[in-house]
């Protein structure tokens, strides 16, 4: 079952990798190309560089979970390797979620006849930070995990100078 779960793990990670690749690149074509049809209601190029700067930091998460459910396949994820990689997924989450408040920052004066739209923005920025809290403490349980395992491994060693 466990090699079943991270297969199918990996098959959602590349789906959704190639599909941010797929739309960066039409952004990046766009930006370069000059054919930009920004017609002046919103500021289409600022969002276009930080949705293209937001993908890469999904793709950076991307890449850790995969690295992550490779070591959860070894049964190597209960070390101090494995903390890289959760604090790349945490720093990418923090990163997603300032990219979405600059979004909500850039939309804000197209939202003066309706400001609740910025404020359901702004929560879901806030909301973003959240998940990067709730992966802080899942890091702070892999730790004590981690604590446990060495002590673990320590007195099994002692129990085995003892035999």
């Amino acid at each position: 079952m466990r090699k079943l779960a991270v297969r199918a793990l990996r098959a959602v990670l590349v789906v959704v990798l190639a599909g941010t690749v797929f739309v960066q690149a039409g952004m990046v074509w766009v930006l370069v190309s000059g054919s930009d049809p920004e017609d002046g209601s919103l500021p289409l190029t600022p969002l276009r560089v930080i949705t293209i700067l937001g993908m890469v930091s999904a793709q950076f998460a991307l890449v850790c979970v995969w690295r992550l459910a490779t070591m959860a396949r070894r049964g190597t994820v209960f070390s101090h390797a494995a903390f890289r990689y959760v604090d790349g997924v945490i720093g990418a989450i923090v990163a997603a979620a300032l990219l979405w408040l600059a979004v909500t920052v850039l939309n804000a004066p197209g939202q003066r006849d309706d400001p609740g739209v910025t404020v359901i923005m702004g929560g879901a920025g806030v909301a973003i930070l959240g998940i990067a809290l709730i992966v802080l403490v899942l890091r702070m349980l892999l730790a004590q995990a981690v604590a446990r395992d060495a002590e673990a491994a320590q007195m099994q060693a002692e129990l085995d100078e003892v035999i």
